[in-house]
């Protein structure tokens, strides 16, 4: 038990690191051309971890319109708006924002998926936004200003919640390698007509550490870290889990300071606290009902 939450920590340490990677890289690739690129070395990864696997399944023509919109949406979008939006957006703000897709998956599962709508989730979604404003507002409501990239770091977060809802219903027909390949498949061949089209002046770096980054971080966030998270997540409380995820933010805030010496202010904290707060409310399930 003690080791998968080991693991588990690190996998919340490696997703919360990947919002500072991620605005390194946007200075020196384009946003669209850094999604592609990073979708070919996951699908890479994926394909030969399941040829190691033995892994391909064939998709039905009812499912592969299902895996088709969670390549689009799930994997294009939600990889390109998330480069998009570091451009200009905040790391730590960023993985704030995107700390409350819980919260909005709750709300599409209770609309496509007939699950239930808890007062306790209608009152963690307050208390999430009220998180949400601090940050942003940095404590003054004259300070509110929609910068352009935390408005592709909202659409990531709503992607992101799209993607969960679709593969939960997927999941039951599907397994998650066979649901993770062929959406990356999808996400990355959809990517190829934007990746020179859609930033101008394209920005692709020759620095071989950059490169680097760019491919470990595909690699080991989106690979081999799900991978560790999938696999130890049985062995532990669900809603347990989910509260390590959590700690996502505290991550990027704490290595935005080590890597962009970005300062933590106490706002940030305050906003941290009822974000995660707020999430935790909403998802939280008690067990003990009776006795």
């Amino acid at each position: 038990m003690f080791k998968a939450y080991l693991w588990l920590t690190l996998c919340v340490i490696v997703w919360g690191s990947n919002f500072v990677f991620g605005k390194i890289l946007v200075e020196d690739f384009s946003p669209s051309l850094l999604t592609s690129l990073r979708l070919l070395f996951i699908v890479i990864f994926l394909v030969g971890l399941s040829s190691y696997k033995k892994g391909f399944r064939r998709v039905n023509k009812k499912d592969f319109i299902s895996i088709l919109i969670l390549g689009v949406v799930g994997v294009f979008i939600n990889q390109w708006s998330f480069f998009a939006g570091l451009q200009t957006a905040d790391p730590t703000t960023s993985a704030l924002i995107l700390a409350t897709t819980p919260i909005l998956t709750g709300f599409l599962a209770a609309i496509f998926l007939k699950e239930k709508l808890t007062i306790r989730m209608l009152l963690g979604s307050i208390v999430a936004i009220l998180g949400i404003y601090f940050v942003v507002a940095k404590g003054s409501l004259s300070a509110v200003h929609l910068d352009k990239g935390l408005l592709w770091i909202v659409v990531t977060m709503i992607t992101f919640a799209i993607m969960i809802v679709m593969t939960r219903v997927l999941s039951q027909k599907m397994d998650p390698l066979t649901i993770t390949l062929y959406s990356n498949i999808v996400g990355f061949i959809v990517s190829i007509p934007f990746a020179f089209t859609l930033d101008t002046p394209l920005r692709m770096s020759t620095n071989i550490s950059d490169w680097a980054l760019l491919i470990g971080t595909a690699v080991v966030v989106h690979g081999i870290a799900a991978l560790i998270w999938n696999n130890n997540i049985r062995h532990v409380d669900a809603s347990k889990a989910s509260m390590l995820s959590n700690l996502e933010p505290f991550v990027a805030m704490i290595m935005g300071l080590i890597l962009l010496y970005k300062p933590i202010a106490g706002v940030e904290i305050l906003g941290s606290l009822f974000i995660i707060g707020g999430v935790l409310l909403s998802t939280y399930q008690r067990k003990k009902h009776f006795g």
